[in-house]
């Protein structure tokens, strides 16, 4: 376990860039054993749920290294699932992709339930009905999901049940390796999904639509080849440090901001009072992301007329909703936010009151946050959620004195060296270990 000591109340200053995305990162880790190539993830960030997934991999035979900041992926003739590392497995919810891959792989095949973070009931119903178009049936038994199948078909017109990323990408990968075009309909078309998309792309399988809620994707036999892919930057760690420089105050430059998955987040900031400028814009040395420098200025803001919501993308983003309760915080009146894909999150965002926020809860889904704040420094354990734990960590940034942010493993698995990180741009912050 560690720890973090912030001594806040300070102006960031510098220049900071983004790495890429953990979401796009863990999903191709996996998609990679789809290749019985070689294949070398180019820009994967090192953190924790990154880790799990290599302990995973290796678990059932894959021969992993890491080059620099690159990763190679070598998968064995036959895995060996019978090894699958349980411990690892439990503390990450992404390998729930591992059914759609494995299904290729396997007959019949067991695995554990997912784990990560602690946000109430998320259903893998999606998941269940996405994939039995094609002919794999998922039994739901005590601890595990036991799959079976014979003769995998594609399937002309799948609907999702919901919208959600990672529902996406298990049909995306399902219907990869099965010869013959497959229709997704209400498809997410997150960055990550459409990372995974343009991998897939470049491994020779054919698809239309991408970006899209309906995706066209044309099944091959087999994928074997040698092939590098670089992962797109994170939208999500973009938003990390666009709110260490609001609810500081600082004037910071965020360099390798995804665009194309920001704007919404920028615009509704803007109307609050953000102050900022585009410095730059490019293309990613993949091809396909849209990358800007955004320079921050410091800002007075106010409340939203609106309620501030999370949706499927193009709305705003479900995980970037977290980071505007301590900006609301920080805003003059009062604002409501509304998280209505999670059960608990909401409940999460209460703990910000030891912090000497002020935010109201009215139900499970959402609240009432009043500014403006100043933030005081606090003692608090981390919670068993990445964003929301984030977000404590970023309002001690923003309060006066000295706070200590516990077990912080959660954090951990979603960002790389981020004391060291937040140093660079000025913050006062340690990581010890306990």
């Amino acid at each position: 376990m560690t720890n973090y000591i912030i001594n806040g109340g300070k102006k960031l200053k510098g220049e900071i860039t983004v790495n890429a995305s953990k979401n796009s990162a863990v999903a191709l880790l996996l998609g990679a054993l789809l290749n019985e190539g070689k294949t070398t993830l180019i820009n994967i960030p090192k953190i924790e749920e990154v880790f799990r997934i290599i302990e995973i991999l290796e678990s059932i035979g894959v021969k992993t290294s890491w080059k620099g900041k690159s990763f190679e992926i070598i998968p064995p003739e036959k895995l060996k699932l019978e090894k699958l590392d349980i411990e690892a497995a439990l503390k990450t919810r992404i390998m729930i992709l591992l059914i759609g891959i494995l299904a290729h792989k396997f007959k019949k095949f067991s695995l554990p339930f997912s784990g990560g973070c602690k946000l109430g009931r998320r259903t893998v119903a999606p998941h269940l009905y996405a994939l039995e178009n094609f002919g794999i049936k998922i039994k739901v038994k005590e601890g595990e999901y036991q799959i079976s199948r014979e003769k995998l078909t594609p399937a002309k017109n799948i609907v999702l049940y919901e919208s959600g990323d990672t529902a996406t990408e298990n049909t995306i990968l399902a219907a990869s390796l099965i010869p013959g075009k497959t229709v997704i309909k209400f498809a997410s078309a997150n960055y990550q999904v459409q990372d995974l998309c343009h991998f897939l792309i470049g491994l020779g399988v054919k698809m239309e639509g991408v970006g899209s809620t309906t995706l066209a994707i044309h099944g091959v036999e087999k994928i074997v080849q040698d092939y590098s892919f670089q992962i797109s930057e994170d939208p999500i760690e973009a938003m990390f440090f666009l709110t260490a420089a609001i609810i500081t105050g600082s004037s910071i430059l965020i360099k390798r901001c995804p665009l194309d998955f920001l704007e919404l987040e920028l615009y509704k900031l803007e109307k609050m009072g953000f102050k900022y400028k585009v410095i730059n814009e490019y293309v990613s040395e993949n091809g396909f992301a849209r990358l800007a420098d955004i320079k921050t200025m410091s800002s007075n803001l106010t409340a939203p007329e609106e309620k501030l919501y999370g949706r499927p993308y193009p709305g705003l983003n479900i995980d970037n909703l977290p980071f505007f309760v301590p900006i609301a915080a920080k805003a003059g009146g009062e604002t409501l936010i509304h998280d209505w894909v999670y059960e608990n999150r909401a409940i999460y965002y209460t703990e910000l009151n030891r912090l000497g926020a002020k935010v109201d809860l009215a139900d499970a889904h959402r609240v009432f946050v009043k500014g403006p704040t100043e933030f005081k420094a606090a003692d608090i354990t981390c919670l068993p959620a990445l964003r929301p734990s984030a977000i404590i960590l970023l309002s001690m940034l923003a309060a006066k004195g000295r706070s200590e942010l516990k077990n912080t493993y959660t954090i951990e698995r979603g960002y790389e060296d981020i004391c060291g990180r937040l140093r660079s741009i000025g913050a006062d912050i340690e990581r010890i270990k306990n």
